[in-house]
């Protein structure tokens, strides 16, 4: 069974920062993608950062220049590093990964169950 646990999300004002992460966990696994994703109330859920398997970064226009996302591949880790917090971050922050598990013998997507960030104006 592979599980992504994410930590780190909370209350911040403003202008603040916190940090996301997001541990993958099962045996046998293998990573290629991992991603940030966030849903505000009444939105959809958009994508906010991905890390690709081959080491490239996407980023949301909205973002670019105050997050960034890193990987510790030997932890099976992803970071979210988010700087310069503005009300309109506020949401429940999802982590997103493409997974090789040896006992499906192929990839599928999973979800971590979500942890919200609030920022205050």
């Amino acid at each position: 069974q592979v599980l992504l646990v994410e930590s780190g999300g909370g209350l911040v004002q403003a202008g603040g920062s916190l940090r996301l992460s997001c541990a993958a966990s099962g045996s046998s696994i293998a990573i290629t993608d991992m991603a940030w994703y966030r849903q505000a109330p009444g939105k959809q859920r958009e994508l906010v950062a991905e890390s690709a398997g081959g080491g490239s970064t996407t980023y949301a226009d909205s973002v670019k220049g105050r997050f960034t996302i890193s990987r510790d591949r030997t932890k099976k880790t992803v970071y979210l590093q988010m700087n310069s917090l503005k009300a309109e971050d506020t949401a429940v922050y999802y982590c997103n990964a493409e997974v090789w598990s040896s006992a499906t013998m192929r990839y599928d997507d999973y979800w971590g169950q979500g942890t919200q960030v609030t920022v205050s104006s």
